[in-house]
């Protein structure tokens, strides 16, 4: 085939460790330009572009596609294959991507000192170099701070092919992507557009199968109606015609009855049941065909959850000292008992030290704060989950509702060998609310967050009654969630000297 799309047909795939199948016949068509891929935890977005790029074998089915195609893993853990290769080529494309995407020349040879993001870079610049003809790139804006996202859009953006974006950043799926494939088991569909588009579309679309739903059930229940009432008249009937309890000699209401019953009229609304029968069979089976959509509900506050301090914690305005080599200058900070605060800056500015700093002048109970810092090990992450198991059923069922209010699917996750980053921050986020917090601190919350989630956890956090703390890269996100920002930035020239200033 040409170079111009991506086809799957009838694609059926399940992990040798799961029960169920992931995809069932799937077919869908991805043409040339970025197309997000946009789903729940475990729908198995990251599953379809392994497929499409080879990465991945089909159990069934036939994938149609270019030869040349490069898969970009999620983790940064490991030195891109080709990378030295390409920093050492010195031709004009490895030029280019090198300063469109600030690398250095010697990145192949301290890979352990590089940050997340310039490791991404790092991985995208060099799949970019080698010009494939589909390029599938998995959650490329972690740990991205404003500056670097925007490297990143303008080189994934200057990719002419076939693009797969599986992202939590709304802006990157928006600025981006001509389409977006909507993944929610078993329904996969593809709507034209950005995913901002795409998402009110799906909207629409829920609102139309409710109403039809709706329109179905009461169609339904008018035939089930009509029915009894025939039903009610074929008993009247019958009695009517029963010759039961005529006198001997009342030979002129037996004759009627003779009459009624050899004109036929006695089985009409026999015949007439048995056809409402049919179109109730066949309304249920309509009914039951029609997809519907399971939302969960988003409310998680518990009452109690403001502190009746006048002020959580206190900064006075003076020099802190982020490290060794980074000293940070603040204004007189206070917090309020259901103030929202969002931290932003660039990467390297301090954002997680000033955290831990501020965890160490809350004057609340330990048991009043949660915090949920930027990575969890595996180790810690099995703890949790452990932890959770083990609760009373009560308990346990407390923290799996609020976990489901924030969009993962309890059952799935008390089954998985091994939680999702995403689904660790849910646990701790409802373990935390067990205990009805007066202070939230979190740093880089939709880092593992897929979109359903993160559209979650803003709602959420819309309706928190108590304090807000939150390290963000995405603006999107603060804005909702936020009214007040503390911002860092390097001080002029002077070399790590930052300043913090409020908006």
């Amino acid at each position: 085939m040409g170079l111009s799309a991506v086809v799957l047909e009838d694609i059926t795939f399940a992990y040798d460790s799961s029960e169920t199948l992931l995809f069932e016949e799937l077919s869908v068509t991805i043409p040339h330009g970025w197309t997000g891929v946009v789903g729940g935890n475990g729908t198995g977005k990251t599953t379809l572009l392994k497929l499409a790029t080879g990465v991945l074998p089909a159990d069934c089915g036939i994938i149609k596609g270019p030869e040349h195609a490069v898969y970009c893993h999620q983790d940064t853990e490991r030195v891109p294959d080709l990378f030295e290769e390409f920093l050492a080529s010195g031709d004009k494309a490895a030029g280019r991507l090198c300063s469109m995407l600030e690398l250095g020349y010697d990145w192949a040879y301290r890979w352990d000192t590089l940050s997340h993001g310039e490791r991404k870079r790092a991985q995208v610049a060099t799949a970019l170099w080698g010009q494939p003809h589909l390029l599938a790139v998995d959650e490329p804006t972690n740990h991205l701070d404003s500056r670097a996202r925007e490297l990143l859009f303008r080189a994934l953006r200057s990719f002419d092919g076939i693009g797969l974006l599986v992202s939590h950043d709304r802006d990157l799926l928006d600025n981006l992507c001509d389409r977006c494939l909507f993944i929610d088991p078993p329904d996969v569909r593809m709507r034209p557009g950005n995913y901002s588009r795409g998402s009110r579309q799906a909207g629409l679309e829920e609102k139309t199968a409710e109403k039809e739903r709706e329109t179905a059930g009461q169609a339904l229940k008018k035939i089930k109606r009509e029915a009894a009432r025939r039903r009610s008249n074929a008993c009247h009937a019958d009695s009517k015609r029963s010759k039961r309890g005529l006198a001997a000699k009342d030979h002129d209401a037996k004759s009627k009855i003779d009459l009624s019953r050899l004109s036929g009229k006695d089985g009409m609304e026999g015949r007439a049941l048995k056809r409402l029968g049919g179109r109730i069979r066949q309304a249920e089976e309509n009914i039951q065909g029609m997809r519907v959509i399971k939302r969960y509900e988003t409310g998680i506050w518990l009452p109690g959850t403001r502190s009746k301090q006048d002020q959580l914690f206190h900064l006075p305005k003076g020099e802190i000292a982020l490290s060794p080599e980074k000293t940070l200058i603040v204004p007189d900070l206070r917090m309020g008992p259901s103030d929202r605060i969002g931290v932003t800056g660039g990467n390297g500015t301090g954002k997680s030290s000033l955290i831990r700093h501020v965890l160490s002048r809350v004057g609340l109970p330990e048991e009043r704060v949660i915090f949920l810092p930027q990575e969890v090990s595996e180790t810690q992450a099995n703890r949790v989950l452990s932890g959770v198991r083990s609760l009373p059923e009560e308990e346990r069922g407390h923290i799996m509702t609020l976990v489901s209010r924030l969009g993962s699917r309890p059952g799935r996750l008390l089954e998985t060998l091994k939680p999702s980053p995403g689904e660790v921050r849910k646990l701790l986020i409802a373990l935390g609310i067990r205990k009805k917090p007066h202070l939230i601190i979190m740093d880089e919350p939709t880092n593992h967050l897929d979109l359903p989630s993160v559209e979650c956890l803003e709602e959420a956090l819309q309706n928190c009654p108590c304090g807000l703390l939150v390290v963000s890269h995405d603006h999107r996100f603060l804005h909702r969630i936020a009214a007040t920002e503390w911002h860092l930035a390097e001080h002029g020239d002077e070399k790590g000297l930052i300043t913090l200033t409020v908006a």
